[in-house]
């Protein structure tokens, strides 16, 4: 055996689910390869998040990631060549627990998304819900969302095999 390959990390086989649980909800589920503190800084540390959180197929860049952790503080990402921008306030922040924000780019009613971290044998599941104040707020997501959700757990999960080195 080649000695190199075998300090190499192993790839990445975990897969991600993401259910439609009723008309305004949507949830989405990954075990991920490291400790939940490690897990929630990727979601919490600008120059972390900012590595994995975009699909690289959409061919967009994000220009800048403004994340004030604690609640009332918010967050604004806003990307390239189109000028779109995410933004929202944080409701809840319990390291390395619990994150729970607002998407307030679609004006009042956006959906607020809740995600926890569960550590179990040095693994963490990472449970993201979204609630939608409408059916249609859902719809209106459509699928293009799920499919770059699951591209965007990929790319974290690799992340954190480089962040494990």
């Amino acid at each position: 055996m080649d000695a190199r390959r075998e300090s190499e990390p192993t790839p990445v086989t975990n897969r991600t689910t993401v259910e439609r649980t009723s008309e305004r909800e949507l949830v989405v589920t990954r075990t991920l390869n490291a400790p939940a503190r490690i897990v929630f800084e990727a979601w919490t540390r600008p120059e972390l998040f900012k590595r994995w959180w975009l699909p690289k197929s959409m061919g967009m860049v994000l220009r800048s990631c403004e994340m004030d952790v604690r609640v009332g503080g918010q967050y604004r990402l806003a990307f390239e060549p189109d000028g779109m921008a995410f933004f929202g306030t944080y409701l809840e922040v319990t390291p390395p627990s619990r994150l729970v924000w607002t998407n307030e780019e679609g004006g009042e009613g956006g959906p607020v998304t809740t995600v926890t971290f569960e550590e179990k044998g040095g693994k963490t599941l990472v449970v993201m819900h979204e609630l939608h104040s409408s059916k249609e707020s859902l719809d209106a997501a459509g699928t293009g969302a799920a499919e770059a959700t699951i591209e965007t757990f990929a790319q974290l999960d690799e992340l954190l095999v480089t962040l494990g080195r």
